[in-house]
């Protein structure tokens, strides 16, 4: 049986290598990297709602301007953020690692907003920054509105430049440790208050070599995902704007790609 299921996924993935976009159907705009390369694509370049997929924008401003032990209060706005939120209140304090826990693993608004705050006086300053390090990276057709993404005019990504931002957030170990994990706990500096985090990437735990990265749903947005998973040498990286079978989809495309990877031709 595992012999046929293995010859079934080398004849879809042999299939899937005449064609550049073998699964239009999956998402309105989807892209697939193997090792870095990009291999399969829709509409790679569309401009898309990013829905919390916009947070790993945050976390990589994050890793790159703040320390994982500094002391982080929770501001009044963040405390009154909407959405998937973990319920923090304002003038508690956290370590900056355990808000970015929440961020990534819980998808939490209030501590993604505590974060950017925290890092740039306001999220207004922050979006700022977000822009400006989207520009370095060459993100050509993104342009944030907030930190946590929140359906908004002029707040969209591409498919392209969210595998761009993904391959740079891969690069630091940190954040694939996080998000690789099915669930945490953080607490308060004075240890008052407990959070649990549950994972909302439905791939970690249970879909063989999944590390992360971030899932994402808003109304407008509908269902986005970042699926980054590595067996031995390979990396595969999914990227899905407005998704329809999300889960299901992304652990097909993402067994494709591993056996196309183990044969290429």
């Amino acid at each position: 049986m595992r012999y046929l299921f293995g010859l079934l996924l080398l004849c879809q993935a042999v299939l899937a290598l005449a064609q550049p976009d073998p699964f239009p159907k999956v998402a309105a705009s989807y892209l697939v990297e193997i090792n870095g390369a990009p291999v399969w694509e829709r509409q790679s370049d569309r401009r898309l709602p990013p829905a919390s997929l916009t947070k790993l924008m945050t976390a990589l401003l994050a890793v790159e301007h703040g320390q994982p032990q500094a002391i982080v209060p929770v501001s009044r706005a963040a405390a009154h953020e909407s959405g998937t939120r973990l319920g923090l209140k304002a003038g508690e304090k956290f370590h900056a690692e355990d808000l970015l826990a929440a961020a990534l693993i819980a998808s939490a608004n209030d501590a993604c907003r505590a974060l950017a705050d925290y890092l740039a006086g306001s999220q207004t300053r922050f979006v700022q920054l977000m822009n400006r390090r989207a520009k370095e990276l060459g993100m050509t057709n993104t342009h944030f509105v907030n930190a946590c993404g929140h359906d908004a005019e002029d707040h969209y990504s591409s498919v392209h430049d969210l595998a761009v931002l993904a391959n740079e957030l891969i690069k630091h170990q940190p954040i694939t440790e996080l998000t690789a994990k099915t669930g945490a706990r953080i607490s308060t500096l004075d240890g008052a208050r407990n959070y649990t985090l549950e994972n909302r990437n439905a791939l970690i735990g249970r879909y063989p070599g999944a590390l992360g990265l971030k899932s994402g749903y808003t109304p407008k947005a509908g269902k986005c995902l970042v699926a980054y998973a590595k067996r031995g040498a390979t990396q595969v990286l999914l990227v899905m704007l407005h998704g329809y079978e999300r889960w299901w989809d992304a652990a097909d495309i993402l067994d494709i790609a591993f056996g196309h990877a183990r044969h290429p031709s």
